[in-house]
């Protein structure tokens, strides 16, 4: 029988690359072979994995696309050279006997799926943000548009789409509200415009799992949504196969000593602080973080990314530095999955966006929800009020977080009182469903190994 391939095309940023990956090395189990296509830039931050191809292509900017960098040029540059890259990879591919049988592209690649459908070959999304948000964006492309538009900025205003709970303003992406740029919400237009060029019923993998969204991947007729998640390693989405940890995790263990310092904290007391890879935090919500976790007075581990780092020390240090010092730790990176399993863990203050929701649920770890924007209010509103793993902080009219907030979130998921207990109960129980969705026998692995046994 002949090999099966996929060509997998994934948008050059963490967000995307990190879940592509999981999900290439869940198709290489099944004995499918993969090749991983990316951008020059992401390609030289993807490690080595073996079993898997990797095809690189220049996006015009090969150190990495930099906010504030040309976005036309890079959008142009990267359909032209990526679309060229995957005609070509196609073609060798069949001339060396083991032809591409399956394209599958992340978000924001639509270029992809017009290759795939220009090649005749079978195509697929895989959608890297929960199925609720997709099925907010379908329905506002289908019918749900002039409402949003005309009604969000209404005190006490909510929208009922099928999938979803009833949304505010500030629950919604924030790419579909008025005050975003067009050429944002063209982006996903143009995404869900080539789906349903589709001439049959498109194919969405989605990185969540069915009992997280049962309804949002039950609600849309037009596509069939397959949920293949979490996409996260087996070592931390079923607890076993340790050498699928992160590789890195023993150099952070050695660089930077944090988890010898979580070693030496008790059982779940440290709060932990991450935003992402993306988010810069004006200086004025720095500083009101920092006096949050000095009045909470318990031991934090803060992500400060170089780049954050530096920008401080150009604007002037943080007030408190000192004072932080004395109860936490503050370092550039670590190996965020390693800090979730940790033990002396009690809390993530996380962006929510979706790869470090997904972590913190399927680690059974309570959350302080920060979002800012993109899909990270609705990642929000759902920990808050559907999964109930914790509390969702309020800026005020200025759109700061003030101290006072932080802090009262912060203790309500760490002072062990009733919803503190909720929390930690809800969390546990999501991730034992987690790891039962990711099992040999789960659901995510049966629908994808039902697809790949049918469908490409």
């Amino acid at each position: 029988m002949e090999q099966r391939h996929v060509l997998l095309v994934t948008f050059p940023v963490q967000g995307h690359v990190n879940p592509s990956l999981q999900f290439a090395k869940n198709l290489i189990k099944m004995g499918i072979h993969v090749t991983f296509a990316t951008s020059i830039s992401a390609r030289r931050r993807a490690a080595d994995t073996k079993g898997l191809t990797f095809l690189a292509f220049s996006d015009g900017f090969d150190d990495g696309f930099k906010l504030g960098d040309d976005t036309n040029k890079f959008k142009e540059t990267m359909r032209k050279n990526g679309s060229k890259a995957l005609r070509d990879a196609i073609a060798a591919a069949a001339e060396e006997g083991r032809p591409v049988t399956c394209l599958v592209n992340t978000l924001l690649l639509p270029w992809a799926t017009e290759v795939a459908r220009e090649l005749h070959i079978p195509s697929a999304l895989l959608w890297i943000q929960p199925a609720t948000v997709l099925c907010i964006y379908y329905h506002f492309f289908n019918g749900f548009s002039d409402e949003i538009n005309e009604k969000s900025d209404n005190p006490g205003w909510k929208i009922e789409i099928p999938g979803a709970p009833p949304l505010s303003k500030t629950d919604l992406p924030s790419f579909l509200l008025p005050s975003s740029p067009s050429d944002a919400r063209a982006a996903f237009k143009e995404q869900f415009d080539a789906l349903d060029a589709e001439p049959s019923k498109p194919k969405v993998f989605v990185n969540t799992f069915d009992s997280l969204e049962a309804e949002a991947l039950a609600s849309i007729d037009r596509y069939e949504l397959i949920g293949v998640g979490p996409l996260i390693p087996s070592a931390f989405s079923r607890g076993e196969d340790p050498s699928e940890k992160s590789f890195v995790a023993d150099l952070f263990e050695k660089s930077d000593g944090c988890i010898e310092w979580l070693n030496s904290k008790p059982q779940s007391s440290v709060v932990y602080v991450a935003f992402g890879s993306l988010l810069m935090l004006p200086k004025a919500q720095t500083e009101e973080i920092a006096a949050g976790l000095l009045h909470s007075g318990r031991p934090f581990l803060w992500v400060m990314r170089g780049e954050e780092k530096e920008k401080e020390e150009e604007e002037e240090k943080l007030s408190c530095l000192e004072d932080l010092e004395k109860i936490g730790k503050i370092v550039t990176w670590c190996s965020q999955l390693e800090v979730l399993t940790h033990p002396s863990l009690g809390c993530f203050v996380t962006h929510c966006g979706w790869n470090s929701t997904l972590e913190s649920l399927s680690c059974g770890i309570p959350v302080v929800a920060f979002p800012h924007w993109t899909d990270q209010g609705t990642n929000a509103k759902m920990l808050e009020d559907v999964w109930r793993t914790g509390a969702r902080v309020r800026g005020g009219e200025d759109g700061i977080v003030k101290t006072e907030e932080i802090w009262r979130c912060v203790e309500e998921v760490m002072d062990g009182g009733v919803k503190s207990v909720e929390f930690r109960h809800n969390a546990s129980k999501w991730k034992g469903l987690a790891r039962e969705a990711a099992a040999e026998n789960g659901t995510s692995t049966m629908k994808l190994k039902a697809f790949l046994d049918h469908g490409s």
